[in-house]
């Protein structure tokens, strides 16, 4: 069995953790791959919001087995608080959460280490969720983390002990007055520990690799969106691991000829959380009107997002690095009421109109040029089937469709499992 993917194309929150939700029934085992509590995967079903920050979006489903991979960063904290809260769901965690003992493990320093940075930036700060995820990557790549392994290692406490240690000493060097009682930062971390032992630790690539070998279907799934990759984003501007198909093999230690289809991910417009450029966005009514109606707050930080209009050339550049073979448009119920939308179909980059994503997208550089589309002002939220999709809608899709060269698979048209149509 191959390995099926499913990623977000854009900035993050294009809604992944309700099409993860939709399509678990499908799969035996659900993979999340990187990515740590900075994201903010919201599920909305029975009349409830549920928003999961480590924990796979497929705990909600008897049946499926959630793994948290080894290229995710775990907070023990936020990790107990996320379990606390399903506490109420009767789910068997023992048997349906299990975690990669090659993940690695957000100290309280972590966090402090975080912080100090952005402050430091001043203005050129990037927009740091100030969960700690930066610091932790950081000690991974320098081969000074602690992972969930070591928590079973006899010498854990020392282990811990010489990294924040040395963490005390690099918060110095950043010399910005923080207030914090370290004692109580590590007793709610300790308690966080003890909770996450009581789960299933496993070798993760050793567990899927085998359940692959016996039939098993998996799907993994990514957090945040390709262009906040680390290598393939809008670096600085970026989040610290690889959030492109690529992060998956080393996230769960899978090879690429293991890989199937790629699901990918995008809202009917675009929007993006935090600093960094952003070729289409909106300062006017449109922009205001769709973050009103797409209720476009952060699950994570609870940060206004920024909101403009859809961007094939990202698109393409997105679909483009991760492979895509389906995608799911997302939050077109928003659209509905506009007379006019706009899409962005190149850029003027440097006074030359380009069709691709070049190196730097800053305003200085880019031009969004734009095509027009008659709107539709149909309530889609009751819709059931495609058939019953207004015509300007699916000549938007045809065209989208066109430009990427990928069917839309899906259309969703509300936040609700319910609201979505499969074509």
């Amino acid at each position: 069995m191959a390995v099926n993917l499913l990623l977000g194309l854009q900035w993050g929150d294009e809604g992944k953790g309700k099409i993860v939700d939709v399509l678990t029934a499908n799969y035996d085992i659900i993979a999340r791959f990187q990515g740590g509590p900075n994201a903010g995967h919201t599920l909305i079903f029975d009349g409830h919001k549920h928003v999961l920050h480590t924990i796979p979006s497929g705990i909600f489903h008897k049946t499926a087995v959630n793994v948290v991979g080894n290229g995710v960063v775990i907070d023990p904290v936020i990790f107990k608080r996320e379990l606390d809260n399903l506490e109420q769901f009767d789910i068997d965690f023992k048997s349906k959460l299990l975690i990669s003992r090659k993940a690695h493990l957000i100290l309280p320093t972590h966090r402090l280490l975080d912080a100090a940075s952005e402050t430091a930036k001043g203005k050129a700060k990037i927009g740091s969720t100030l969960k700690g995820i930066g610091p932790t990557y950081m000690d991974k790549t320098g081969r000074n983390g602690l992972r969930v392994g070591d928590i079973e290692m006899e010498d854990w406490q020392e282990r811990f002990d010489t990294l924040t240690e040395k963490h005390l000493k690099m918060l110095d060097f950043h010399g910005i007055e923080l207030e914090y009682n370290l004692e109580e930062l590590k007793e709610e971390f300790y308690i966080g520990v003890e909770r996450l032992k009581k789960l299933t630790f496993i070798d993760s690539e050793e567990y899927l690799n085998s359940a692959m070998k016996s039939g098993k279907s998996i799907l993994a799934e990514g957090a945040q969106g390709s262009l906040l990759d680390v290598d393939f984003g809008t670096y600085p501007f970026v989040t610290s691991s690889n959030t492109t198909a690529a992060g998956a093999c080393t996230g769960l230690g899978i090879a690429p000829n293991k890989i199937g289809d790629v699901f990918g991910i995008f809202k009917a417009y675009t929007t993006r959380v935090g600093s960094g450029p952003f070729p289409t966005e909106l300062f006017d009514e449109d922009g205001a009107t769709m973050a009103r109606v797409g209720h476009e707050f952060g699950a994570t930080t609870g940060r206004p997002r920024r909101c403009g209009w859809l961007d094939i050339v990202a698109l393409k550049y997105a679909v483009q690095v991760n492979g895509v073979t389906q995608l799911m448009m997302m939050k077109g119920d928003v659209l509905s009421g506009f007379n006019t939308l706009k899409v962005c179909t190149s850029y003027e980059y440097k006074g030359e109109e380009i069709s691709h994503f070049p190196f730097n997208i800053e305003p200085e550089n880019v031009k969004p040029i734009y095509t027009e589309f008659k709107g539709w002002k149909e309530d889609l939220t009751t819709m059931t089937s495609a058939n019953q999709l207004p015509k300007n809608l699916l000549d938007y899709i045809a065209f989208i469709e066109k430009e990427v060269e990928v069917p839309i698979k899906i259309v969703s048209v509300g936040p609700d499992r319910k609201q979505t149509i499969l074509r």
